[in-house]
Formats: structure tokens, C-alpha cells, sequence
């Protein structure tokens, strides 16, 4: 298993793990271009890749312009393994070497991403939209969350 900076060569197989999930699903897989993922991963923050036997497993990617965690997916055969975590701590401790600024994100309802990021501490600020509860994560909090 490795976990590495996401390149644009990656996009096709990122754009395979995030329509395979079972939750928080896209209405329209067209809504996520391939130019969307590639500014999100060379202009507007980073993305990182779980790479198992030359396969893309799962993605995260941060969103410096908006303060935001854009993506995190996993192919989901390869949930309950720990590569979600790695790439949420990957993901996280680069978001916080960049700037102190809290980060947010959104995630449908009572889903296994919910319980998630509550576990990996993520405070509920409210909801975003109809469909999504926000979540957001300040430095400090993360800071003491490593630290542990």
C-alpha cells in the first residue's frame, strides 16, 4: 500500500473510486469533470491517492481556496483497512502545514462518514444545505488530536 501526492495522470481511476462508493453518491457523475479534479489538486489545494498493486483504492483532496475537504472516497471493497484514516491524517497535517485556518466539510446524514469524522474529532456546526450535516476541524484541534 502506498500513499502518495495525487497527479493528474490519476484523475481517471480518482473519478472510478467516486462513482463506485455506496454513500454519498453523486445525483449526476457528470457534476465532478476531470478539469474540476485537476484544479482542485494542482491550483486549488492538493490530493493525495492510496495505490494498492498499481490501483487507485481511495483519494482525499484539500481545498485551500475554500477552506474545505473536497473529497475523501474509497473503492468499497477497500473500506475498514485504515486507508481512510492515512489519508485523512495525510491530508490533514499537510491542510494544517499550509495555513491555521479551520477547515470544513460536508457529509450526508447518518452515514459511515458521519461516524468517521466524529471519531477522528471533526466538531458538527450545523447542516450544510438540506442534505448534509457540516463539520468543521480548527487547528487546535487538530494539533491535540496528534498529540495524543
Amino acid at each position: 500500500m502506498i500513499i502518495r501526492e495525487a497527479t493528474i495522470d490519476d484523475i481517471k481511476q480518482i473519478q472510478i473510486v467516486r462513482n463506485t462508493v455506496k454513500e454519498n453518491t453523486l445525483s449526476n457523475p457528470n457534476l465532478v469533470t476531470d478539469e474540476d479534479c485537476e484544479a482542485f489538486i494542482t491550483v486549488r489545494g492538493k490530493g493525495w491517492v492510496c495505490e494498492i498493486d498499481n490501483q487507485i483504492v481511495g483519494f482525499a483532496i484539500a481545498d485551500l481556496k475554500e477552506n474545505n475537504i473536497w473529497a475523501l472516497f474509497l473503492d468499497p471493497k477497500f473500506e475498514g483497512k485504515g486507508i481512510g484514516q492515512l489519508l485523512h491524517n495525510t491530508m490533514l497535517d499537510w491542510y494544517f502545514n499550509q495555513t491555521k485556518a479551520t477547515v470544513w466539510l460536508g457529509t450526508a446524514f447518518n452515514t459511515r462518514a458521519e461516524k468517521f469524522y466524529r471519531k477522528a474529532g471533526w466538531r458538527e456546526v450545523g447542516n450544510h444545505g438540506t442534505k448534509e450535516i457540516k463539520f468543521e476541524m480548527t487547528y487546535t484541534d487538530w494539533a491535540k488530536s496528534r498529540n495524543r
